[in-house]
Parts: structure tokens; C-alpha cells; sequence
């Protein structure tokens, strides 16, 4: 029997309890994040939608994660435009969301008023919740379950799944008891498995167990390929039990994501298990519209090919395989992934406590991994998310705390008085949602509507960049990858041409360039109608000197000279010019590789200038805000 959109969630559930065969979600978000580093378009979505919604799966994951930033930051779409665009092709497959606990759909925990207002958004459009919390902390979790509950939808919350001697099935049986406490039985279990870790035994054993202690739970397993045995794990979990698994469209399935559902369809069912509601032949359909698509994305594939079975041994998770590969090839460091990969990662993951892989907290060991081998002096130069982590900001650690001489390393020789003071649950504040819809507005000089507040709560610098974007050059879904993608940009007279999702041609020929009163303009004909484009021109910024030094950034900062301590862009500035500081006061916020790093003044003083604006990239050693120091004459005076 098919499970649709348009049926309760007690029917959702009695139908998954009595069915003698298993469901499918097809997880095409995490096949875009974890193969295509996110850059899946719209336009491609909205070509398989027909046929996606045909097929009969139990859902399709097509939002959250990192999708809700990365489709303002790259693709320039707006989020909730997408699910109301593809909600049109596809009324009946129900759609889902990952959700990171209080960290929603961002990389840091959020206020109680903004997850519940982003919940209450989002869920007007999605059905089925997956949530989870890094360090499987269920009350980080709360605010999420509580609301996706009012809004009548269906609720997945996860076990985060990982391999090691602390990650036996009594613990996640325990785990599994207390997340049943506070919801109820009405609800999904998800068995997140996002490194594709342990083998097919183990899954079944997990399966096995937690179903003996709660018979009548519902069990959805979600998986990566990795190691090219996700289909051996998806087999044990169905066969103990699990009546819900992951796996994606087959023409866009490559090492990191998940398995091709047609595979699993098959190998399943010589084991005489049944997909439920499965049309097999628009399951091939979607695949034969979206195969031609995919050399288009060829340029985001990992640089790293084939399946990696080490990653048993370091446990990234599918998500942040291609895009950590993307990093060490910009950063000059892809030669050293080995090294970071096999040696520096799992001693990092053990040395902080072997919890689980999974945003944030994947990104805060990938970040230490890499920085201890790129510096060559381990945990010397600690994020504002390790620091946090250390300090219980995000939730106890599940199994042991790191050593003392971690903490030593990190915080210096008071430690543990620091430990004392500050140790606990991060109180986050509500925000006024008003005055922040008022800042809102007056950057992008209009009126903001509450979900574009949500888009703006959360991710602040490219939400803003995206409205001004979108304003100016308007909605990017209506071209396909062919043209989003294409590189080395177009020649004057060129004509390029390409059929929409809907079917409709379209030509546009690019005209001449020229400047004029500090604008670029340019000319083309669309459609046979003549369009002139004037945008800004950039200004072109100074030839870079050599980098600084670690040790003379260092310098610079206790002579009030505040400089980019690595390649990052600017989140925050906490400080105005003119304003006065404290040794210690935090003046300004950066971001690299996910992880925000705030920056304090080593000086007393005022903020004599500012040298960069909010959203603005920056390389090692560039300057950021200078302080003039407050001498002994003047503090007399």
C-alpha cells in the first residue's frame, strides 16, 4: 500500500506497523551534499519531480542539513520557494527535512523563540522531521520535537550511530527509552548511520536489539555508501525489522551518498522483502531525465574517486567527504589528506571524547585534524567551537571527557578555574524578533516577509546577500546546470539556448560590454526582447604582500593590530569606530570551514578603524580592525 501525503499520521503509522514489506525515502538532499558538494539545482529537481512523485516512495529528503544555507549561498534560490515550487509537481510524496536539534539548520545552537519560529515555517510545507543532536543529547532536541508535534507532522527523532567500545547496543537501547519519555510512542525512529560505519552484523544487532525492547517502534534506517557496503547494512536492517530505508535516484549516485534504489529494490527482494507503494518503472524514468543532467555537475564530483572502506578508521561522514576534499584542494593541503584522514582525525576523535561525527561536531574535529597538521603543533590555535565544546556549551560528553592536558593546551595554566566558571549548557537569549525583522529590513530596504526573517535568523550575512541578489537579477531556477555551471564565461554574440523544466525554449544572445559612471553594462537580447544589465563594478582590491607568520599576527594583536589569523570570512563585527574596548572584549567574529572563531583585543583602547565589512573574505594576515591603545597620559587624564 502507497503512504501519501494526504493521509494522518495514525494511518501513517498503523500502515508502516502492519506492512509485511518496507518503504523507501528517497534522500536526494544527502545524495546532493554528500556527491555533489550541495550544488544539485532546482531546475534539475523540479525535472525528476514528476516521476519522483510517481514512484511512490515513503518521502523524498529534499530539505535541511546544509541545503537551506547552500541554496541561498550558491545556487541564489530561496528555500521555501523551492519546497512551494516542487510541491506543485509532486502532490503526494510526502517531503522531509534533517533538522540539527537547536542548531536547525546552521552549524550553532539558536534561541528557543528562533528554532520554534523556523520549525513552525518550515513545517507548513514538510511532513516528515528528522532531527538529531551530535551528541545524541536528547534535551538539545526538545524545542524541534515540541513543535514539529503541534504542527500535526510526522516526527523522526535519530540515534546518531557510530562504531567503537563505547557504542554498544545497551547504550543505545538507553538511548533509544529515554527519547520515547518525552515523545511518546507516535513517532519514527531514525538509526542515523552518516558515516556509513560498522558492518551488515552490526547494523542487524543494533536493529535487532532495540526492536526486542520497544516491538511496536517504527525503524528508519538512513545510511552512506562509503565503503560500498550500504546495501549489505540495509539488507540486515530490513531483515530485523527496520521497515523504512535511504537510497537514491541511481543516475546521480556516486561514492559518499547513498546506495541506487533500484539495487536495493532488487537484492532485497530475492531476500523476499517487498517495496511498498514502488512504481519500478518511474523509479527508472526519473533516472533516464536526470542522467543527462549530470555531466553538468562533473565539476563539484570529490576529487577523491572510488569508495573509501578507511573511513571506518576515520569517520567522516558522507556529508563532508566531497566538500573536505574541496577544501584541501583550495587550502594546497589535498596531498596531506592521508595524513589528516588516517593518523590525525582518529586520534582526534578518541583525545575528545569518540562521540559522533556529525554537524557541528564533525566540522570541529575536521577543523582541529586539519589545523594540528597543517601548523605542526597540535591544538595550537583552538576555534570558538572547540572552546565551546570543551566547556559543555553544546551538552555533556556522552561517554569521557578529554584530558587534562587538552584543556591545559587550549585554555592555558587556569584551566580549570575556567572550567569552574564557565562550564554548562550555553543560555541562549531570545531574540527580539521584531527588531531583528527591523534590521532586516532596513538592509535590504523593503519590507522582509517571516520566512525570509527565518532565512535571515539563521544564516545573516548570505541571506542578506541572497535578497539583494535575487532582487537584482532575479529567480536563477529557471536555468538549468548546462548554463549555472558554465565556466570561462560568454562571448560577445554567442547565443545560447536550452529548454526549461517545463519545456518551454529559450534563447538568449549576449550583446556588447561597456563602463560607464562606475558601472559595467551590458546588453542582450532574451527571447527576442532587448534586456540592459548595469551592475557594480568591483573594486580591485591591493596585490597581496607575502602572509604573515603565525608569530607576527600574534604580534600585531597585542599592539592592537588585529589580523586574519587564516582564510576566513567575516561573520560579525562586534564593534563600531570610536567605540572603546577591554582587553578581552570579543571585536570581531570570523568563519572558516563552518566553525566561527571570535576575535578579542590583547589591548585597552579605541576602535580607530574598521577595515572590512560583514560578509567580506579574507586571507591570512589581512587587516581587520586596528585599536589605538589608551597610554598612561591619557588614562591619567
Amino acid at each position: 500500500m502507497r503512504i501519501t501525503r494526504h493521509m494522518d499520521i495514525k494511518e501513517v503509522l498503523e500502515t508502516l506497523r502492519k506492512s509485511e514489506g518496507y518503504y523507501i525515502t528517497n534522500t536526494q538532499r544527502d545524495l546532493s551534499q554528500s556527491d555533489f558538494k550541495n550544488r544539485i539545482l532546482l531546475h534539475t529537481d523540479l525535472l525528476a519531480a514528476p516521476y519522483r512523485d510517481q514512484a511512490g516512495y515513503f518521502s523524498l529528503e529534499i530539505s535541511g542539513g546544509a541545503s537551506i544555507h547552500v541554496d541561498m549561498l550558491r545556487k541564489q534560490v530561496n528555500p521555501f520557494l523551492k519546497l512551494k515550487l516542487l510541491r506543485k509537481e509532486m502532490p503526494n510524496t510526502m517531503f522531509q527535512t534533517l533538522c540539527r536539534g537547536i542548531n536547525l539548520f546552521g552549524y550553532r545552537p539558536y534561541p528557543e523563540n528562533v528554532i520554534r519560529l523556523t520549525v513552525r515555517e518550515f513545517a507548513k510545507y514538510i511532513e516528515v522531521w528528522r532531527v538529531f543532536d551530535f551528541l545524541n543529547y536528547v534535551p538539545n532536541m526538545l524545542p524541534v520535537f515540541e513543535e514539529v508535534k503541534k504542527a500535526g507532522k510526522i516526527l523522526e527523532p535519530c540515534i546518531c550511530f557510530s562504531t567503537g567500545p563505547e557504542h554498544t547496543d545497551e547504550f543505545y537501547v538507553k538511548k533509544v527509552k529515554e527519547i520515547l519519555e518525552v515523545t511518546g510512542d507516535e513517532i519514527i525512529l531514525c538509526i542515523k548511520n552518516h558515516g556509513g560505519l560498522g558492518t551488515p552484523a552490526r547494523i542487524g544487532r543494533l536493529v535487532h536489539a532495540i526492536r526486542q525492547a520497544f516491538p511496536d517502534l517504527i525503524i528508519h534506517y538512513h545510511g552512506h555508501n562509503t565503503d560500498g557496503n550500504d546495501i549489505g547494512r540495509i539488507v540486515a536492517a530490513v531483515k530485523n525489522g527496520a521497515k523504512i530505508v535511504d537510497a537514491g535516484d541511481h543516475a546521480f549516485t556516486g561514492f559518499f551518498g547513498p546506495p541506487p534504489i533500484l539495487t536495493v529494490i532488487d537484492t532485497l527482494e530475492a531476500e523476499g522483502f517487498k517495496a511498498e507503494g514502488i512504481d519500478r518503472n518511474a523509479v527508472i524514468a526519473t533516472s533516464q531525465v536526470l542522467r543527462k543532467e549530470r555531466l553538468a555537475y562533473a565539476p563539484f564530483e570529490s576529487q577523491y574517486k572510488g569508495f573509501d572502506p578507511t573511513v571506518q578508521i576515520h569517520k567522516l561522514p558522507g556529508g563532508a567527504m566531497g566538500s573536505s576534499f574541496e577544501q584541501a584542494e583550495k587550502g594546497g593541503f589535498l596531498h596531506l589528506m592521508p595524513k589528516i584522514l588516517l593518523e590525525e582525525l582518529p586520534k582526534v576523535q578518541k583525545e575528545l571524547g569518540n562521540w559522533w561525527s556529525v554537524t557541528p561536531g564533525s566540522q570541529i574535529l575536521w577543523t582541529v585534524a586539519v589545523d594540528n597538521v597543517l601548523s605542526g603543533e597540535r591544538y595550537a590555535n583552538p576555534s570558538g567551537d572547540l572552546k565551546n565544546l570543551l566547556l559543555g556549551r553544546y551538552g555533556p560528553f556522552p561517554f569521557y571527557r578529554p584530558s587534562d592536558e587538552i584543556y591545559e593546551k587550549i585554555f592555558g595554566h587556569n584551566w580549570k578555574g575556567i572550567v569552574e566558571r564557565e562550564w554548562g549548557l550555553e543560555e541562549i537569549k531570545p531574540v527580539d524578533l521584531e527588531a531583528e525583522k527591523s534590521a532586516l529590513e532596513r538592509k535590504i530596504r523593503r519590507k522582509a516577509t517571516t520566512e525570509e526573517l527565518v532565512l535571515y535568523l539563521q544564516h545573516p550575512t548570505d541571506a542578506v546577500a541572497f535578497f539583494k541578489f535575487e532582487e537584482q537579477f532575479g529567480k536563477t531556477y529557471v536555468l538549468p546546470p548546462q548554463v549555472w555551471f558554465r565556466q570561462g564565461g560568454f562571448k560577445t554574440g554567442e547565443k545560447i539556448t536550452f529548454t526549461d523544466y517545463t519545456g518551454k525554449f529559450h534563447i538568449i544572445e549576449v550583446g556588447p560590454t561597456h563602463e560607464a559612471d562606475g558601472e559595467k553594462i551590458t546588453h542582450f537580447v532574451i527571447d527576442l526582447q532587448p534586456v540592459v544589465l548595469a551592475t557594480e563594478i568591483e573594486e580591485k582590491k591591493a596585490v597581496s604582500v607575502a602572509a604573515l607568520t603565525r608569530e607576527e599576527i600574534d604580534a600585531l594583536a597585542k599592539v592592537g593590530d588585529i589580523r586574519a589569523p587564516f582564510n576566513a570570512s567575516v561573520q560579525k563585527i562586534e564593534v563600531k569606530q570610536g567605540d572603546e574596548v577591554k582587553e578581552g572584549d570579543i571585536v570581531i567574529v570570523i568563519e572558516a570551514m563552518k566553525m566561527q572563531t571570535p576575535l578579542v583585543s590583547e589591548v585597552e583602547g579605541r576602535v580607530e578603524r574598521i577595515f572590512v565589512k560583514e560578509g567580506d573574505q579574507v586571507k591570512t594576515g589581512d587587516k581587520l580592525i586596528l585599536i589605538k591603545q589608551e597610554t598612561k597620559k591619557e588614562e591619567k587624564k
